[in-house]
């Protein structure tokens, strides 16, 4: 046998049962001929049409976005709620590298999966939403300046990207057989996890900074100097909430893929985050409350939009906080997992309205929704899905590698 051939020998399987999950070629694309494929094969089809659209003709050509409203759903929900729900990763890693919390190791290789992801694809929006995508260096090299906020976001969002993919990438190394790599990654583990903390508290922070340059845009009962620890309290309960939502989901789709360690402490974990996600709620309550006390903003609660601000705080905040409480004090599986479905909500609806829905909320005309827009935040966050669900299935993300106990 040459070498050509031996190197096909070795080749050949491993792709038909790391890649093809150790099907044929014949089977595997028999396989993806399903109805949930099918579904979201067209939505993203249909996405990639609009975004071709938009880069071909312009912002215009999908968004109501103009120079008085300077972004729309693309930001809104693509960047401003995505980033926040991305912080599983540095929350659970954490939590088991540097605190020694032994008990959530099952979940945290999925939670930094679930972290790099939505960073990544928080890239992925800003990107079609720039009106110049080449451009994105321009805030960290060219222009702005060590003083500004943008250079602040650019730098660490691009840093903490690159630190959460060197995280994952043992998992990645395992599927690989990349030992030495593999090997050389785990050494510097503890240093990459605590680089990411210190960059995650300064960018989720200095998402919410943004709006303290525009006082007299956002509306009174959102704009507080508090807002950037606002921002970074309330990504450490949606990181928390993500974690327990996915995996409840891993565990109801994934469970061939995950080994009997990961499925057997799934309900314990859920139960200690669902109790870390109370306490995390109850302190965002409080000092959304203080900084409603600091601006003297009583008399605006009495309007239609102080109607909708208590909407947030109490139903979204307050109502969680309890529900995670007596759900752990109960030991209700079931009330927990509900509850983290309603803080995310919570959180993406507090970043809609601080970017979109509050924010210019004196204009006289607005239009926040553009239905192309929506299209394209659909179909972005189906492929996100359907990215995940490849690795999930490939990649020892679920359960231990054989090689690698």
């Amino acid at each position: 046998m040459n070498k050509q051939s031996r190197k096909l020998a070795v080749v050949g399987p491993w792709i038909r049962e790391n890649l093809l999950l150790g099907l044929n070629m014949r089977e595997y694309i028999k396989k993806l001929i399903s109805p949930f494929n099918i579904v979201v094969g067209f939505i993203v089809i249909i996405g990639l049409y609009f975004i071709i659209l938009r880069f071909s003709r312009g912002l215009a050509a999908i968004t109501s976005a103009s120079d008085v409203q300077p972004w729309g759903l693309t930001l809104a929900l693509g960047l401003f709620s995505v980033v926040p729900l991305s912080a599983s990763g540095y929350v659970l890693g954490s939590a088991v590298y540097l605190f020694r919390l032994r008990e959530y190791y099952p979940v945290v290789k999925n939670a930094i999966l679930i972290g790099f992801l939505g960073y990544f694809f928080a890239v992925v929006f800003l990107l079609i939403d720039l009106g110049r995508p080449w451009r994105i260096y321009y805030p960290m090299f060219v222009s702005y300046g060590p003083a500004s906020v943008m250079f602040l976001v650019a730098w660490h969002v691009a840093l903490y990207l690159s630190c959460q993919a060197l995280e994952f990438s043992p998992s990645a190394f395992e599927w690989l057989g990349l030992k030495t790599f593999r090997k050389r990654v785990l050494k510097i583990n503890i240093g990459l996890t605590i680089f990411g903390v210190i960059l995650s508290t300064l960018h989720q922070s200095a998402l919410g900074a943004m709006f303290l340059l525009m006082p007299g845009k956002l509306h009174p009962l959102w704009y507080t100097t508090y807002i950037p620890w606002l921002f970074f309290i309330s990504s450490i309960a949606a990181g928390l909430s993500m974690v327990i939502f996915i995996s409840w989901l891993t565990k109801l789709f994934f469970k061939r893929r995950a080994d009997s360690n990961y499925i057997k402490s799934i309900d314990n974990i859920t139960l200690g985050l669902g109790k870390a996600a109370s306490f995390v709620l109850i302190t965002y309550f409080a000092l959304k409350w203080i900084g409603l006390a600091q601006g003297h903003n009583w008399n605006l609660l009495v309007t239609s939009w102080g109607l909708w601000f208590l909407c947030e705080i109490l139903v979204f905040v307050l109502l969680p906080c309890i529900l995670f409480l007596i759900g752990s004090r109960d030991k209700n599986l079931g009330l927990i997992r509900f509850t983290s479905i309603l803080t995310i909500i919570g959180i993406i609806i507090n970043r809609l309205n601080v970017s979109l829905i509050a924010f210019n909320w004196n204009l006289p005309h607005r239009e926040l929704l553009h239905w192309r827009e929506l299209i394209v935040v659909i179909s972005v966050f189906t492929f996100a899905i359907l990215v995940y669900r490849w690795i999930v299935n490939r990649m020892p993300v679920l359960h231990e590698h054989p090689d690698y106990k």
